[in-house]
């Protein structure tokens, strides 16, 4: 199978907070608020000084910010590490870019923290498209700032 136009021109990169530059926070952050607070119509407090803690996945086509995941160590929101806040711009829904990201996620949970498990809270319509990557539901749905959400977790021995 070769590669899709979006992932032969598509560029990582994974930062802990502190080597964040400053455009590149303001271009997270601007993304995180136009899809999380602005597209889904969900005001919310999206600081919530986790940031600090974690890596930030950056996915690129040439200069444009396309995707973004938020990589947390285990021990912050859960007992294993966490993926979260994982989002794509408008520009490239529908082009494959979601499962490239998420891929790029699981791959640098194993690097970061080898063994662990992925524990995650899930939009709830999303479920199916988490289970394509070995991910168990853990949960009734519950609603997490107004959205039906559920937890779910990856075992750490999954390569």
């Amino acid at each position: 199978m070769s590669d899709s136009p979006v992932q032969s021109s598509l560029s990582w990169l994974c930062s802990s907070f502190e080597s964040l530059a400053t455009s590149e926070l303001y271009e997270i952050l601007r993304l995180r608020a136009e899809v999380f607070v602005v597209e889904q119509d969900c005001p919310y407090q999206d600081l919530d000084n986790k940031d600090q803690l974690g890596f930030h996945l950056l996915g690129r086509e040439g200069s444009a910010l396309s995707c973004y995941a938020r990589l947390l160590p285990p021990g912050v929101n859960y007992p294993e590490a966490s993926i979260g806040r994982v989002v794509t711009s408008t520009s490239v829904r529908g082009s494959g870019l979601g499962r490239l990201l998420l891929r790029e996620s699981i791959r640098q949970c194993q690097i970061l923290w080898p063994g662990k498990g992925i524990t995650i809270s899930a939009q709830h319509h999303l479920e199916k498209f988490y289970q394509e990557f070995a991910f168990t539901t853990e949960s009734e749905p519950y609603s997490e700032d107004g959205i039906p959400h559920i937890r779910m977790h990856r075992s750490g021995s999954r390569n």
